[in-house]
């Protein structure tokens, strides 16, 4: 089914190019720069605050990360905080289980779930009286700067080698992470700005090419001259 409005006013973190200009080392004379591939950054500007009252919805303070289990099974990081409920109880996000202190996270089937700004998860199930509400679970909320992660190919977040080699290769816990429930943190992504950037560097490359076919045109010019010498 198409994505709501809810769904697609979800975070978005820029992803920058994974392509740049740059100078080939090499057994060869440095007079050509051409396009190199690259790790590829992500702009961490938080995004605005969009108040959805749905309790499985949580934005995240500066620096907070939330915890998934990622395809190979190893610790993914992610600021998206749409939280939903699996056939079997297992909360996901983007159909990666969430991770808790203990694991990957079920609540009870039906139960009505709260969470609290430490990340307690609660659950209170259908037809129980309100003072039996339980807690089920906590979310695992970790603390990493933008320079300390990178983007995965699967749009989940990881820790760079310097950031392993320092802090290891899992994040713990971070108490001091807290986070507002009924609450997406919406993209940081400027359309209009973005729309002038790409049109402007669209205009940078047809100046670019134009300088390339009057380079190869002179280069062509030069090579008759000296064919006539």
């Amino acid at each position: 089914p198409p994505p709501s409005r809810r769904q697609r006013q979800l975070r978005i973190t820029a992803s920058r190019t994974p392509l740049r200009a740059g100078p080939v080392d090499g057994l060869s004379l440095a007079t050509r720069t051409l396009v190199t591939a690259s790790t590829p950054g992500a702009d961490m500007t938080p995004g605005q605050l969009d108040y959805t009252s749905r309790p499985l919805d949580v934005a995240l303070q500066q620096d907070g990360w939330l915890v998934v289990q990622a395809a190979d099974g190893a610790e993914g990081y992610t600021r998206n905080g749409n939280i939903q409920v699996g056939p079997t109880g297992q909360l996901t996000i983007q159909g990666h289980p969430v991770i808790g202190e203990g694991g990957p996270i079920t609540v009870p089937e039906g139960s009505e779930i709260t969470i609290a700004a430490d990340g307690t998860i609660s659950a209170l199930n259908p037809g129980d009286p309100p003072n039996t509400v339980a807690p089920v679970g906590r979310l695992k909320l970790v603390k990493a700067e933008g320079n300390e992660v990178q983007r995965s190919d699967d749009g989940l977040f990881r820790l760079t080698a310097e950031a392993q080699a320092e802090r290891g290769a899992v994040l713990a816990a971070d108490p001091s992470i807290r986070i507002m429930s009924g609450v997406l943190e919406g993209s940081n992504v400027k359309p209009v700005e973005a729309m002038t950037d790409m049109i402007a560097n669209a205009r940078r490359f047809e100046m670019q090419m134009k300088v390339i076919t009057s380079v190869d045109e002179n280069e062509g010019r030069a090579n008759q001259l000296l064919s006539m010498s």
